[in-house]
C-alpha cells in the first residue's frame, strides 16, 4: 500500500509539473494589452492562427479602415484558439467573429487530430459566439496540399477538403455565413498566392479581404 501511495504521489507531481509547463496553453495573454486598449466596439474580430496573424502585417489598412481586429497567433491549433474565445472575442463584443482555423491541426502541431475533432472545436467557437450575441462567420481552409514543416503529415489535400465540407455543411444547417477561401486560389508551388503552400501572400490577402467584405454587408 505504501508503494502504491508513493506511486500516486509521484504521478501527481508529474501531472502538476506538466500543467505548470502548459499553464498558458492558449497563450491567452498574447493580446492582453491590445484588448485592454479597445474602446470602440469592433465590427469584427478575425480569429485564427498565423494566417490571420500575418494578414494585418500584409495589409494593416484593411483592419483599420473596416474596424476589424486581428487576433491570430502563429502555430495554434483549434483547441488553443477555442480557449481564447472569451478573452480575445467575447470580451470585445464584436458584431462578427471570423474564424479561420485548423491547418495547424492538420499539420500535427499538437499531435494527431481527426477532421471531426477539428470541426467540433470550431463548432464550439460558433456556439460560444452565438450565446454572447456575436455572429460567427466560418472560413474554409485555404487549399494547402502539404505542410512544409511537417512532412510526415503527407498529402493533406483530402483532409483539407473533408474539413471544409464539414464546416460548410454545419454553416448551412445553422444559417451561418461561410467564406470560401478554397475555390479559386492556386496554392501550388508556382502559384501566385503563396510561398509555402500554407500562408497567403499580400496578393492573396487582397482577394481574401474582398471576399470577406462582400459577405459582411
Amino acid at each position: 500500500m505504501k508503494t502504491k501511495a508513493l506511486f500516486i504521489v509521484s504521478m501527481l507531481f508529474c501531472c502538476l509539473g506538466a500543467f505548470a509547463q502548459n499553464a498558458d496553453f492558449p497563450n491567452a495573454k498574447r493580446y492582453e494589452e491590445e484588448n485592454a486598449a479597445v474602446t470602440v466596439r469592433p465590427r469584427a474580430v478575425l480569429l485564427g492562427d498565423s494566417i490571420t496573424q500575418i494578414w494585418k502585417d500584409a495589409d494593416p489598412d484593411f483592419f483599420t479602415d473596416n474596424n476589424f481586429l486581428d487576433r491570430g497567433i502563429s502555430g495554434q491549433c483549434t483547441a488553443q484558439i477555442l480557449c481564447r474565445m472569451r478573452t480575445d472575442v467575447i470580451a470585445l463584443r464584436p458584431k462578427y467573429v471570423v474564424i479561420l482555423a485548423g491547418i495547424n491541426d492538420v499539420g500535427l502541431n499538437t499531435g494527431a487530430s481527426r477532421p471531426k475533432e477539428i470541426v467540433e472545436n470550431i463548432i464550439s467557437m460558433c456556439e460560444l459566439a452565438k450565446a454572447n450575441h456575436i455572429k460567427p462567420v466560418l472560413c474554409a481552409l485555404t487549399p494547402s496540399t502539404y505542410i512544409g514543416w511537417r512532412p510526415e503529415a503527407g498529402d493533406v489535400t483530402e483532409t483539407v477538403k473533408d474539413i471544409n465540407a464539414k464546416l460548410q455543411a454545419y454553416a448551412k444547417a445553422k444559417h451561418i455565413k461561410f467564406i470560401d477561401y478554397f475555390e479559386g486560389l492556386d496554392f501550388t508551388a508556382n502559384g501566385p498566392y503563396t510561398h509555402d503552400n500554407v500562408h497567403p501572400n499580400a496578393a492573396c490577402f487582397k482577394i481574401m479581404g474582398e471576399i470577406l467584405l462582400k459577405n459582411l454587408k
